[in-house]
């Protein structure tokens, strides 16, 4: 009965060992470019800029890092005419998770990721008395905030889309908020990560 025991239980770890045995290298580095997209009025979109390390858990699961930079105007709540509010960035700090739906060359994926993101003040060009003046209309500030996102793999390209959820900032006026929320796309590539 024991040998049964000791058979059965070896036979477990091995299937097992096998069953977790990875094609995939643990650790990669990814770089990428894209665009954002911002909402409200007077938005408009701008460049983004990222780094993301990651680890694999499985070849199937990866988490990582992201940091981000995204180069926009910021929209407002309300429509305006007097005013052009001028570019403002927005960096992210987040970590986030994926899974690879395939082991092959063509790896689409899903994800979620969660993090701090850092709001540069938001400043508007107004017009008045034949003159322009350069006013801030909102403070630099902190918010948590989060994405889904999407994307593939193919070899050591990658390109991703997502969503960056992040709660409004109001105005130092009181009289309305500055959309935070942007969709971004990126194409890049990583190092590392391939197969063994």
């Amino acid at each position: 009965m024991k040998k049964i025991t000791y058979a059965l239980a070896l036979s477990f770890l091995i299937s097992s060992t096998i069953g977790y045995a990875q094609d995939y290298r643990k650790f990669k580095v990814g770089l990428g470019l894209g665009y954002a997209s911002a909402g409200g009025y007077g938005s408009s979109g701008g460049a983004i800029v990222t780094l993301e390390p990651a680890y694999r858990i499985q070849d199937n699961i990866s988490v990582g890092l992201r940091l981000e930079t995204a180069v926009i105007t910021r929209g407002y709540s309300q429509n305006f005419t007097t005013a052009s509010i001028d570019v403002a960035a927005i960096g992210s700090y987040t970590v986030n998770g994926q899974y690879y739906f395939s082991n092959r060359a063509f790896r689409p994926f899903v994800g979620v990721g969660l993090g701090i993101y850092s709001l540069a003040e938001v400043k508007a060009d107004a017009s008045s008395g034949g003159g322009t003046t350069t006013t801030q209309v909102a403070a630099a500030e902190s918010k948590l905030g989060f994405y889904p996102r999407i994307g593939f793999d193919y070899h050591h390209f990658s390109i991703s889309a997502d969503y960056n959820i992040i709660p409004p900032t109001q105005d130092v006026f009181g009289n309305g908020e500055f959309k935070n929320s942007y969709f971004g796309i990126r194409i890049g590539g990583f190092f590392g990560g391939g197969r063994k």
